[in-house]
């Protein structure tokens, strides 16, 4: 060989490098149903409220409810899923939704419910008495009931009438999802310190439920949402619909639920539970 030839082997050392890829693809079936979930959860319609279970929707079909906190961004995050603003109606005082609501999604046995808040230093002893009667009543005896999107802030999860919540969804042997709400209020990495200090809390209270972080500002966590959402309820992907994510408008604070309020208010919420 001529000395200043090179072997076949000197050639594949000095042959630039294919730089690996760590990063996880996404399954594509994964995504296809988690955006034409999404896309299905738009068609989201408001059907009736009711003051107690006596008066709801007949009790047959699929159904979601979402529960938590009066701050803890409930209707911000129906609001969100569904791409429209006003469908939950936000309101600056905590407190004011005192109905079971009920939406439709393009027919009335496939339905998202919006239960009253919980737990509000701000609403009168005796009210919460009768809206936490009221929703163990809906809990326990809600057969169309497939399970809990559970909303909790990200800066103050499980609080009294959280837990008292999962364990009701527990006893009935209910699904619940769990959402850590605001999570744009902190930075990634407490972020995730968060979710899995929650983790582990369920862990050690022995509930095997579902949890995400999620955002109504920046739309964190809604694919996740739709997915899981849409499986409880049954929906499949029989129709080719098209949606954009990126057609949902942003929202504001002042579309949020109690977002505008100050630390003071959350502070004195958890002194009262």
């Amino acid at each position: 060989m001529h000395r200043y030839a090179k072997s076949k082997d000197t050639k594949a050392k000095l042959a630039p490098k294919e730089k690996i890829s760590y990063e996880r693809k996404a399954d594509p079936a994964i995504t296809e149903y988690s955006v034409k979930s999404l896309n299905w959860l738009r068609k989201a319609e408001f059907l009736m409220s009711a003051p107690k279970l006596s008066l709801c929707v007949e009790d047959t079909g699929y159904e979601i409810a979402f529960a938590g906190r009066s701050n803890a961004g409930k209707s911000s995050a129906i609001n969100t899923l569904t791409n429209q603003k006003q469908l939950a109606r936000a309101s600056k005082r905590p407190g004011r939704t005192q109905m079971i609501n009920f939406f439709s999604l393009g027919n009335p046995d496939q339905r998202l419910v919006d239960l009253p808040g919980y737990g509000y230093a701000a609403v009168p002893e005796d009210m919460k008495r009768v809206w936490q009667k009221e929703l163990e009543n809906y809990l326990i005896h809600r057969k169309s009931l497939q399970g809990l999107v559970l909303l909790m802030d990200i800066r103050h999860p499980l609080q009294h009438f959280d837990t008292m919540m999962l364990e009701w969804a527990h006893a009935r042997k209910l699904f619940v999802h769990i959402l850590l709400t605001k999570a744009d209020k902190l930075n990634r990495g407490p972020a995730n310190t968060a979710l899995l200090d929650v983790k582990q809390s369920l862990k050690k209270m022995k509930l095997n439920f579902s949890i995400q972080l999620f955002s109504s500002l920046n739309k964190q966590g809604l694919e996740e949402l739709a997915s899981v959402m849409a499986g409880r309820l049954n929906f499949t992907l029989s129709e080719e619909q098209h949606f954009d994510l990126s057609a949902i408008p942003e929202v504001s604070d002042a579309d949020l639920d109690i977002e505008t309020d100050s630390e003071d208010d959350a502070e004195q919420s958890q002194k009262n539970d």
